[in-house]
């Protein structure tokens, strides 16, 4: 079905600003920074890799709900000891960088009640639910994203050009079985295996794309003249303000994944007979989110932006109104297809000695942020250096990381018992002035042990 769209009002619950300020509210691509490489991490280290969760130091572990939020751009940075002052000007307390391609990001992660237990001797399985957000925003022109944001000036005559413009946003949950099992097993080599099999409930998405839009603003007469098309679509179910999770629209996903450890026996009589981990070196690999959800009845509208808008238009109107009332555009409600943010995941780890480790974990996207007829989120490449010191009842991380986008960022969290609480940025946060990214996790759950003893087995 296809129509003219000029003049008619409200077609779209979301608009285009309420997207644009998304990563304020809280929503944060990265989950459980620094925990999920623990070997105690139990449940969460599946989410990271399906065949961690076989031959963990655990007989069962049970979440019973954790939460991982992260946000990140490369647009504004802020000191967080004066974002946390009440009587401090946040927009005077922050240093913008506009560029040519911006880029803003961000999810938020919540795992609910899950258990991962043994089947045996060489065979393990675990039941996971999480709920998801996710935000992209790729490539805005910084001068058209801060005019957006703060107001068109008077007087102040300025120029953009924006190539692959494109923003997506996208809530779901998943219910997953993951099993794992033992491959090989000598004396010095290991190797294990898992997949996790996904149900996917889409609770809705947004995405706005462009592959050419350009303007110029002409303060003298308050005008923005544009060019080019710009598309703009959500999916039945998806409300600015509330979602409607009783309408959801089903999908279907998995990971998979395999992890080999070199056990070469360690003299350390420290350790022998407490340390759970039987490995010099391990090195785990994992395609995470492969899959889709496929929404029915989704509506996307390609508008012709060549015209020009009165600034004021910005002041009073939602984004949505704005390109009804002044570009003539083309609906069409079809079926959109919405893909997970896929990943690669690389984990080498090195046993110190004395219940020390240094771990190594890199993310890179296995997604393009722009697709000609599927839309999907994507996670920012990051590389993240792990230093930790584990227990049975206690283990402290310290991650040290690079993000896309972003600069290096200093983390500390910790694992007491049933307790988990992190951030894989928070030392810089307290640091720096120009902090760019953001993250934060903290989890219950009821840990059941091994009562078995690995001495003279590393």
């Amino acid at each position: 079905m296809r129509r003219d769209l000029k003049g008619n009002k409200g077609c779209y619950r979301v608009g285009i600003m309420v997207l644009l300020s998304f990563f304020h509210l809280g929503m944060m691509a990265q989950s459980y920074i620094g925990q999920s490489v623990d070997n105690y991490s139990g449940v969460h280290g599946v989410l990271l890799n399906p065949a961690n969760v076989f031959n963990s130091p655990f007989a069962s572990d049970i979440n019973i709900a954790s939460v991982s939020t992260f946000v990140g751009n490369d647009y504004i940075g802020i000191s967080l000891v004066d974002a946390l002052d009440s009587g401090s000007n946040f927009s005077q307390n922050s240093e913008r960088t506009p560029l040519d391609k911006n880029h803003f990001f961000g999810n938020v992660d919540i795992l609910g009640p899950s258990v991962m237990f043994n089947l045996g001797e060489k065979q393990s399985v675990a039941f996971t639910t999480r709920l998801r957000g996710f935000f992209n925003l790729n490539d805005i022109p910084g001068a058209l994203y801060e005019r957006i944001e703060d107001g068109f000036d008077i007087g102040n005559d300025f120029q953009f050009s924006a190539d692959n413009l494109n923003l997506t946003a996208h809530y779901f949950s998943e219910i997953g079985l993951t099993y794992g099992r033992e491959i090989v097993n000598t004396k010095e080599q290991f190797l294990k295996g898992g997949i996790t099999l996904k149900y996917l409930a889409g609770y809705g998405a947004a995405y706005i794309s462009s592959q050419e839009l350009s303007g110029e603003f002409n303060g003298t007469l308050n005008m923005l003249n544009t060019q080019g098309t710009l598309s703009y679509g959500n999916t039945s179910n998806f409300e600015s303000q509330d979602l409607n999770f009783a309408n959801n629209q089903g999908g279907v996903g998995f990971d998979i994944g395999l992890v080999y450890e070199y056990r070469k026996r360690i003299m350390d009589d420290k350790v022998q007979g407490k340390r759970a981990q039987e490995y010099k070196f391990k090195l785990a690999l994992s395609l995470t989110d492969i899959g889709s959800i496929n929404y029915k009845n989704a509506e996307n509208t390609v508008y012709d932006a060549n015209g020009s808008v009165s600034a004021i238009d910005f002041q009073t109107k939602t984004i949505d109104q704005i390109l009804e009332d002044n570009y003539s555009g083309t609906r069409v409600t079809e079926s959109q297809k919405v893909l997970l943010p896929s990943a690669l995941q690389i984990l080498g780890d090195y046993y110190i000695g004395n219940k020390w480790y240094l771990g190594l974990h890199t993310t890179l996207s296995m997604r393009k942020a722009s697709l000609n007829k599927s839309i999907a989120n994507t996670v920012i490449n990051t590389a993240t250096l792990v230093p930790r010191w584990e227990s049975k009842w206690l283990s402290v991380y310290s991650p040290v990381g690079l993000r896309q986008y972003g600069s290096p960022t200093w983390g500390l969290g910790f694992r007491l018992g049933p307790l988990t609480v992190g951030s894989g940025s928070i030392l810089t946060n307290l640091l720096s002035d120009n902090s760019k990214s953001a993250d934060f996790y903290m989890g219950l759950k009821i840990p059941l042990y091994k009562n078995v003893s690995y001495a003279n087995k590393s």
